[in-house]
């Protein structure tokens, strides 16, 4: 009788043990989450209006699936889901999209770490708890960051100077040479050069496109224009 007392002593306190982990791993913990989060900055922002590959996920918590404002690139396959983006919703997307919503276009393999999951979870409501407290009339904390951005802005690009200003481009034989501002020329293998069009308020200005390079060989380069109907008229065909 003793003993069985002891045993069922045992198993309570086991189960109220077990059981509190994991609740707290459940909640995951948002400054670990920050960090894991770098995990999807190559894609998605953490800023409000700040859409990359993806969307903005600073108000997804708890929001409908493709509702997120000012961004027009989602999948029909996502739009037609009827999805909300709960704990659990969150989980399994970032365990496996495709699984999760066959056809969408984020062709990424998952994030098979629990832990990172239910972290980065915790980070994403507290972005959006933040942005209601910044909404609110109510006085704001006194230390007054923003620590749950976890991002970086996106560079200036009108900002640069005139040796990353393009002043004309001229195209020969498989080859683009590329003339700065500074008066600077360099000649590019044309399959090393990408275009592109940045038309929000960090982009260059009209008429005036910008060329950084990209990877780390130093031989490719991206010249980013202010609208896509800039490329063609700026590019000259001319040996």
């Amino acid at each position: 009788m003793r003993r069985n007392l002891f045993s069922t002593a045992g198993a309570i306190i086991a189960a109220l043990f077990t059981g509190f982990i994991g609740t707290a791993r459940a909640d995951g913990d948002p400054d670990r989450g920050r960090k894991a989060f770098l995990q999807c900055l190559s894609c998605h922002s953490a800023r409000p209006g700040l859409h990359k590959t993806g969307p903005s996920l600073a108000t997804v918590a708890g929001q409908k699936a493709a509702t997120v404002e000012g961004f027009g690139r989602y999948s029909d396959a996502l739009k037609a889901s009827g999805l909300v983006w709960n704990d659990e919703k969150l989980d399994a997307w970032m365990l496996d999209p495709r699984g999760l919503v066959p056809g969408t276009s984020m062709n990424i393999p998952g994030i098979k770490s629990t832990s990172d999951r239910r972290d980065i979870i915790a980070f994403l409501k507290a972005v959006k708890a933040e942005q209601s407290a910044e909404r609110s009339p109510a006085p704001s904390n006194e230390s007054g960051g923003s620590m749950m951005m976890g991002d970086r802005p996106m560079p200036d690009l009108e900002a640069l100077g005139p040796e990353r200003q393009v002043a004309s481009l001229t195209y020969c034989r498989g080859t683009y040479h590329v003339r700065t501002v500074a008066g600077q020329v360099q000649k590019i293998w044309e399959f090393n050069l990408r275009f592109k069009s940045d038309s929000s308020d960090k982009g260059p200005m009209a008429g005036k496109p910008v060329i950084i390079p990209k990877g780390m060989r130093g031989d490719r380069f991206f010249v980013i224009f202010a609208q896509p109907s800039e490329i063609s008229p700026f590019i000259e065909n001319r040996c």
